[in-house]
């Protein structure tokens, strides 16, 4: 048993477990903080999508033990009913979502990638390596590609994205 100490929305926990514990196990199973999905468990889906160190990554890829003393941001570390967040709200009022599923990491995941694009990190479509002058359907397409939507309703997502990231929809 390893103890790694995981700061995860704003709240230090000790967490006593195998070393080949991943994070998204972690984090459902033993802090009981279970907006994170467990999808395709395979890095594919991107339903197990948190903000680690400011960074989206698959928490289902990675060990729980590797980030010791991270900071951790889940969906419930993004707002809660009655106090949601911009994008959370946007997916509501686009009908950003169908069976919710995905929800969760989709919003972890445009919250991350709003601040990178912000940060003029480029992405593969980006016209220049300075990075996007504004977020088009393109550049959300392309920077949210690790994360899939079963009901297909990515042209709601996407609208709620740009409307997030203060472009038109």
């Amino acid at each position: 048993m390893e103890t790694t100490e995981l700061s995860v929305n704003g709240t230090t926990h000790k967490l006593k477990a195998d070393s080949r514990v991943t994070l998204l196990d972690a984090l459902r199973n033993h802090l009981g903080l279970t907006g994170t999905k467990k999808g395709c468990d395979h890095g594919q889906c991107g339903a197990c999508t948190v903000i680690v160190e400011g960074r989206r990554i698959n928490s289902c890829l990675t060990l729980a033990c590797m980030h010791d003393g991270d900071d951790i941001t889940t969906i419930e570390g993004l707002g809660e009913p009655g106090n949601l967040s911009a994008l959370q709200s946007a997916f509501v009022a686009h009908d950003g979502f169908q069976c919710g599923y995905c929800t969760p990491g989709q919003i972890c995941s445009a919250t991350a990638m709003i601040e990178e694009a912000k940060a003029g990190w480029p992405s593969f479509v980006s016209g220049d390596l300075d990075g996007p002058e504004g977020l088009s359907n393109e550049e959300i397409s392309e920077r949210m590609s690790g994360n899939l939507c079963r009901c297909a309703a990515y042209p709601n997502i996407v609208n709620a994205i740009r409307q997030v990231a203060g472009e038109e929809s």
